[in-house]
């Protein structure tokens, strides 16, 4: 079993319950929107990473990170981006390259979001940065177990519910 953390927009800033939180994880992955250097050290901290820029990591010191990344738990084919749309472009009209992953990993919208499309698993572990309109921020955790992936959504303040506003969610998916 793989526990991975799952985390996204942290506009330079690192939530201090996410140590708690990503405490024991095997890997986190990281969907852009980095906002400093800093926030990937912190993150190194507790377990190996893999980051992808955003949208505003563009002009700073994260523009260095790919746009994509592919990395395979188990035998499951995972890919993190920052933005899903181009993705799922690509999945729809048959031209992402093979292998087609499992799991789409993404940030961008602040929107907690766990859904299937075409049986891949699209999970976005919503903005772990500051509160921006009304949603709750949050991350992830993915359980990768036997080819099964089980994901999570975790509101960073206790109490709050991740789900809320996101408008797309579901209680558990597995692949």
């Amino acid at each position: 079993m793989t526990r991975i953390g799952v985390i996204s927009d942290t506009h330079g800033r690192v939530h201090p319950r996410v140590f708690e939180l990503f405490a024991g994880v095997d890997h986190i992955l990281h969907a852009g929107d980095i906002g400093a250097e800093e926030v990937l050290i912190d993150l190194r901290a507790i377990a190996p990473v893999t980051a992808v820029r955003g949208n505003v990591d563009e002009l700073r010191d994260c523009a260095g990170y790919p746009a994509e990344a592919a990395l395979t738990v188990g035998s499951v084919r995972i890919h993190v981006v920052h933005q899903v749309d181009p993705v799922l472009q690509r999945l729809r009209s048959g031209t992402f390259a093979a292998p087609v992953p499992d799991v789409v990993v993404f940030g961008h919208s602040h929107k907690g979001t766990v859904e299937r499309v075409d049986g891949v698993l699209l999970f976005n572990p919503g903005s772990a940065g500051p509160r921006r309109f009304k949603l709750v921020p949050s991350v992830g955790r993915l359980t990768v177990d036997r080819g099964k992936v089980i994901p999570e959504l975790i509101a960073l303040e206790p109490g709050e519910d991740p789900g809320a506003g996101s408008g797309r969610r579901e209680a558990s998916a597995a692949v």
